[in-house]
């Protein structure tokens, strides 16, 4: 039981005492007030009436006519006269009768009124001896609604020092709501930090468990900090920073192999032919620094393309890669011309000659090796490098290109497909270490142009559409129907664009709300980069979705970890560790420190960790070493 309920219970129940303890007291003073002022009535009265019958004529009639007017003209329960002689002469009598006091009532308060009595004389001598006894209903009646009264205003009062004591006890507890948010926040794996209260003995608490916090959110930070200087010193060239060699291979290698969020894309190498002189006419120092100026030349052109990478090959080859890219010569030119502005200003005496970098560039599938990528691309510089200098050359392959489609027909398509519920969810196998189920995953596909489609076939155009939201809630729904069908937890991608859909959360949370068992065991994964790049709507879609019982996480993760800042703070349950940090997990130090790192975060802010693109057995063993809960990938069954 919650203390505010405790203390509710403790003044409810002072509350009734008190009100038991005043009607007690009220009402035994009210009743001895009543029998007193009844005493003095029988008395009064009865001295009165025998004074007047002694004054009178003692005839039987007379004195009987007296007693009957008394009696007729009071509220009178008896009146009787009785001779010296013990006979009766006189008597009047009225049954009590308590018509609006109910009659338990009358049992608990009995009055006991004692009768008034009086001597009738006759001269010198007694003539009778005169008893007198009020009606006790009109003290009954007086007593009940004097009760009543009390019982009303105790009511009225009570009411009013309830919602006065509500509002007191809510401006005391309030600082107890905090810490008791904090105390929740903390189980969350949320290390927040709240004000300190006034009362003395809260403010102890609240600054005890902000210092854990506080410690807790410094060793995180500090623990990312390093798992960053850790990446950069194993994926990144020490002097431009771009990707090294297999760092860059293994991403591209990942995304050849990547069916479903892949559909291709372009790779560009750019070769600084004469390096090795340069080195020697101009110096180490200088040839670095047009490396480095070249580096940031790459980045400058995809500064808005998250997505796309640049890395160092060798010591002369610097490469970019392109996912989404499907037409060469404009692509291309933008690079070349970037690349060559800044060996013109780097060249001595400005001659073309003087810095020698040839470019190539080609398309890639998704399915290709990547031994026949880099064959293709090789060839190509090879002719740039006969060309000349300055040469541009363009591989020759061509990709089996999409329908040409306008944008109109596009949405037309797209919410065709929609509309007849023409899309499925495939489903893949996420297994623990001990080879249980997780969940599945649940990869989209739409019927588009006569086959089943995956998104990258179709996701360029409905993100310009601005059709991600309605995708992305026709999938949550067809992943209930497969929770409720099967039984098995799902998991779906959430993408950037629909996280920033406020029409989208909204639809999410109704359609969460109203099948609570099965949006127990969904699954809503987010790509680690658009989180990154959205930080402040990905924070709101994870806290507008803490209070479901539905499970969220990052897919990809691992590239841009270090960028999402207060992690801890978003509630997340999972991350799923992108394929291009763990191939050749076994054979590259570097990366297995780095993914080490990587688990030892992760769960220090309690998120389960899963691997991506999980091929073969040995893979499995050293993702077990590494720290990994799950897996999922072709090897995975």
């Amino acid at each position: 039981m919650s203390l505010i309920k405790q203390l509710w219970i403790a003044i409810v129940m002072v509350t009734l005492l008190s009100l038991g303890g005043s009607l007690v007291v009220s009402t035994l003073a009210a009743k001895r007030y009543l029998e007193e002022q009844l005493n003095v009535k029988n008395v009064d009265n009865a001295t009165a009436l025998a004074l007047s019958l002694s004054q009178m004529p003692k005839d039987p009639v007379t004195v009987e006519l007296q007693v009957a007017a008394q009696f007729d003209a009071g509220h009178y329960r008896l009146i009787r006269l009785v001779g010296p002689d013990g006979k009766t002469m006189v008597e009047r009598a009225a049954e009590s009768r308590v018509d609006d006091v109910p009659t338990w009532f009358v049992r608990l308060a009995s009055i006991e009124a004692h009768p008034g009595v009086a001597h009738v004389q006759d001269g010198w001598q007694q003539f009778a001896t005169l008893t007198l006894e009020s009606q006790t209903s009109y003290a009954y009646t007086e007593l009940w609604r004097s009760l009543r009264q009390l019982l009303i205003w105790f009511c009225v009062m009570a009411a009013m020092a309830g919602l006065a004591g509500s509002l007191l006890l809510g401006r005391i507890t309030a600082p107890l709501r905090k810490l008791v948010g904090q105390a929740e926040a903390i189980g969350e794996r949320r290390f927040v930090t709240t004000p300190e209260p006034t009362t003395a003995e809260l403010r102890v608490v609240v600054r005890s468990m902000n210092a854990l916090s506080d410690r807790v959110r410094l060793m995180l930070v500090d623990e990312a900090r390093r798992l960053e200087v850790l990446r950069k010193q194993t994926q990144e060239d020490p002097v431009t920073g771009l990707f090294e060699r297999r760092q860059f291979l293994n991403v591209l290698e990942a995304q050849l192999a990547d069916h479903d969020d892949g559909d291709g894309g372009a790779l560009l190498i750019a070769r600084i032919g004469n390096l090795a002189e340069l080195n020697r006419t101009l110096g180490r120092e200088s040839a670095d620094a047009l490396l480095v100026d070249l580096a940031n030349a790459l980045r400058a052109q995809f500064a808005d393309q998250p997505a796309w990478i640049a890395g160092r090959l060798n010591g002369t080859d610097l490469s970019v890669l392109a996912p989404g890219v499907s037409y060469l010569p404009l692509w291309a030119e933008r690079f070349a011309k970037a690349l060559h502005d800044v060996v013109d200003r780097a060249a001595p005496g400005g001659t073309d000659a003087a810095v020698a970098l040839p470019i190539a560039a080609a398309l890639y599938g998704a399915g290709e090796s990547l031994q026949t990528v880099l064959t293709r691309t090789d060839t190509a510089l090879a002719e740039a490098e006969l060309a000349g200098s300055r040469a541009v050359q363009l591989d020759a392959w061509v990709r089996l290109a999409q329908p040409q489609h306008d944008q109109s027909q596009w949405r037309q398509v797209i919410s065709r497909a929609l509309e007849q519920g023409e899309l499925r969810l495939e489903t893949y196998p996420v297994r623990d270490v001990g080879g249980s189920l997780l969940h599945v995953e649940a990869p989209l596909r739409l019927r588009l142009d006569g086959a089943w489609r995956g998104v990258a076939y179709f996701m360029p155009w409905a993100v310009r559409l601005g059709l991600m939201g309605q995708i992305d809630a026709a999938v949550v729904r067809a992943a209930i129907e497969l929770i409720r069908s099967t039984g098995q937890s799902v998991a779906v991608n959430i993408s950037a664009q629909a996280i920033r859909d406020a029409g989208f959360i909204a639809d999410l949370l109704h359609q969460l709300e109203t099948a609570p068992n099965e949006a127990a065991k969904l699954w809503m994964e987010v790509p680690e980069q658009g989180a990154a790049r959205h930080q402040t709507d990905f924070r709101t879609f994870c806290l507008a979705l803490k209070p479901m019982a539905c499970k969220l996480g990052l897919e990809h993760a691992g590239p841009h970890f270090n960028d999402l800042g207060d992690l801890h703070d978003l509630g997340l349950d999972y991350i799923k560790v992108d394929a291009s940090l763990l191939r050749d997990l076994a054979g590259n130090p570097g990366n297995q420190a780095f993914a080490r790192s990587l688990c030892m975060l992760a769960h220090a802010l309690g998120l389960t960790v899963i691997a991506e693109g999980v091929d073969n057995n040995d893979a499995i063993s050293t993702l077990n070493d590494v720290g990994f809960d799950a897996m999922t990938g072709p090897g995975i069954h």
